[in-house]
């Protein structure tokens, strides 16, 4: 038992240290610039939309809690903590995601490429938003890190990968994943 017990401990040691090592890496290249920050905004109870949802009108959609905005509060932290340089933040122009915007980093602009296409209202979109997307990173300074604040359907068709609420997905300019941090809320 007691050699079982050792090897948790062992176990547990060498994956704080990789999770620590992992972070420190991922700081590293953030810090370097010229990366593509994704953020899925933070966490807003439920899913989708509503029914009456109106892009105009936040009192018709999904928006962040305080357990978001606590959570938007820590990914606008780790930037600054870390010293990582933004030269410019991008929104989704659902309210969720420029609160997100908001907090963690005060100064955005939106950018409709960004916006969801989950519900069959914006299915259509989806192909255009994509192609926008990619004429408007093919223009950009390849020096600089830049965020983008949008939606789990975006960053899954982008990036391939599915992120949490408020998980920060981080890419190359050629839109290769480098490494990810979830953020608690």
């Amino acid at each position: 038992m007691k050699i079982l017990n050792y090897l948790v401990i062992i176990f547990i040691c060498i994956n704080t240290s990789v999770k620590a090592d992992s972070k420190k890496t991922l700081i590293d290249e953030l810090q370097k610039g010229g990366k593509l920050i994704f953020i899925r905004h933070a966490y807003a109870p439920g899913g989708g939309d509503p029914d009456n949802f109106d892009i105009k009108d936040c009192k018709t959609q999904r928006n962040l809690n305080d357990s978001g905005r606590i959570q938007s509060q820590k990914i606008g932290n780790f930037f600054k903590k870390n010293k990582i340089s933004i030269e410019k933040v991008y929104s989704s122009e659902w309210c969720r995601c420029k609160e997100t915007a908001s907090i963690a980093f005060k100064e955005y602009e939106t950018k409709n490429f960004l916006n969801s296409f989950f519900s069959a209202k914006f299915a259509n979109n989806r192909k255009k938003q994509i192609i926008d997307f990619d004429k408007f990173i093919s223009t950009l300074d390849k020096d600089q890190n830049l965020v983008f604040v949008t939606h789990y359907v975006v960053i899954s068709e982008i990036l391939n990968y599915a992120p949490s609420s408020g998980e920060i997905v981080v890419s190359d300019k050629t839109l290769k994943v480098i490494d990810t941090l979830e953020i608690e809320y």
